[in-house]
């Protein structure tokens, strides 16, 4: 079962290097990681994507609030949650098959950031779903080479996960 943390941490070094290990002990994958700075100077957002049972996931997420530097844990309601992807995709082009690939780039919404006589880089934010059906639409002429982040997702609502911390 896939599970979504967003987890609230102080900026310290070896931080990450410490919450990705109580996964490894665990021997669970982490499917997806994205780390960057919160709304509160000092605190970094990492959201961290595991498909694990949810017994297994209580110990971590306990084990991941003993964290020294943690401050918060929350997992994440898919359903009430916003979701999203970023992606760079290097696809082949040639005179035939520019404008087709630039067909299939405006009806998925995504936009064109680089050129080059031989190759398109294409960028594209969404949910996982728009992300692979991009990825099938492009395969035919040839991915060359594709960056992808981590997922980010935040709470859906007023309600932060943020709320109740104090500001420095």
């Amino acid at each position: 079962m896939v599970h979504v943390l967003s987890l609230l941490v102080e900026d310290k070094p070896g931080l990450l290097t410490r919450v990705a290990g109580l996964f490894a002990r665990r021997s669970f994958n982490i499917e997806s990681l994205a780390v960057g700075k919160s709304e509160i100077p000092g605190l970094s957002r990492i959201t961290v994507v595991v498909d694990v049972e949810p017994g297994p996931l209580e110990q971590v997420t306990k084990q991941l609030n003993k964290l020294v530097n943690v401050v918060k844990v929350v997992e994440l309601d898919q359903n009430q949650t916003v979701e999203r992807e970023h992606m760079l995709i290097k696809v082949k082009v040639d005179n035939t098959t520019r404008s087709q690939v630039l067909e299939a780039t405006n009806l998925f919404r995504a936009r064109i950031v680089d050129v080059a006589p031989d190759a398109l880089v294409i960028e594209v934010t969404g949910d996982s779903n728009k992300t692979e059906a991009l990825l099938r639409v492009l395969e035919p002429f040839g991915i060359k080479e594709i960056a992808q982040s981590g997922l980010l997702a935040i709470g859906r609502g007023a309600k932060s996960i943020t709320d109740r911390v104090p500001k420095n």
